[in-house]
């Protein structure tokens, strides 16, 4: 596995497969990884004859008040997870080398930005499609894998590259877990031991509310509120709990049948997101 921290080194690369007549895939994380971002490295292995990954903690998806300095940064363990795993090439930018200028330039794809996630960090989103578009540029690969555990995220890269026509194939990953149920996240490792006996239960909320939904619930507010509910006695800060058309992450009803529950809550300082897809028609 090569490194490089250039965009002109990356692009010759990436050149050099091209003429090779070599497809390219593209894992972009923020480092700190876990099994789930292997997953995505593998599955690229699978799918393409390279894989890039970038390693890049993005400041501007970062609001005011959040932990952009104490992100965990580990490129050394991260290094050698990528080579055991087979990537081909780490892109292993400075700051200055994705903005070498204040950037007058922004992106941002209206109304699933303002929602779930959105809602409680404004601006995140803008900044995550920002800094995508920029590395699709750099990379230009044939493939963008992206987890699902930010199903949200996932959805409006998808509408990025639709409505800007970029010549990428976005594919979700399904998201990796702990053998308790909790999505395998770097900030885990913000929790307290106490905490992380507690941050299962984000999951079986999920679960829950799914299970009563299939149990032919259709009061899909009334579903969500109870398992708010549950999360908040059990030691939770609920950002939100919303059950919604995994098409277009607006309120599903109950005449719709592929579903998403998605929520957002805090232990302490640490913000856990997850979700959970189901089909009412094929369960």
């Amino acid at each position: 596995m090569q490194t490089v921290s250039s965009v002109v080194a990356l692009r010759e690369m990436v050149r050099q497969w091209r003429q090779a007549g070599l497809s390219v895939g593209f894992v972009p994380t923020m480092g700190n990884l876990h099994a789930g971002h292997i997953k995505l490295v593998s599955t690229a292995r699978q799918q393409a004859d390279k894989v890039v990954v970038s390693i890049f903690v993005n400041p501007t998806q970062f609001g005011p008040n959040e932990d952009f300095a104490s992100y965990p940064r580990t490129e050394q363990q991260d290094q050698e997870k990528l080579l055991a795993s087979g990537a081909d090439l780490l892109f292993l930018p400075s700051v200055t080398e994705i903005y070498p200028q204040a950037t007058q330039t922004g992106i941002s794809v209206s109304g699933l930005s303002a929602l779930h996630c959105g809602a409680n960090r404004p601006g995140h989103f803008d900044g995550v499609a920002l800094v995508v578009c920029k590395l699709l540029n750099m990379v230009q690969p044939d493939l963008l894998l992206l987890g699902e555990k930010d199903f949200q995220q996932l959805t409006l890269i998808r509408q990025m590259v639709a409505d800007l026509n970029i010549p990428v194939t976005v594919q979700g990953v399904a998201t990796v877990r702990e053998d308790d149920g909790l999505a395998m996240s770097s900030r885990n490792g913000y929790l307290s031991e106490q905490q992380r006996q507690q941050a299962p239960k984000l999951y079986r909320a999920l679960c829950a509310a799914r299970d009563d939904i299939l149990a032919g619930y259709d009061d899909y507010p009334a579903v969500a509120e109870q398992q708010r509910q549950n999360l908040q006695q059990a030691g939770f800060a609920v950002d939100y709990f919303s059950i919604c058309r995994s098409a277009d992450l607006l309120p599903a009803y109950a005449s719709d049948s592929n579903l998403l529950v998605l929520a957002a809550a805090r232990l302490g300082k640490t913000r856990l997101i997850d979700n959970l897809y189901f089909s009412k028609t094929s369960s």
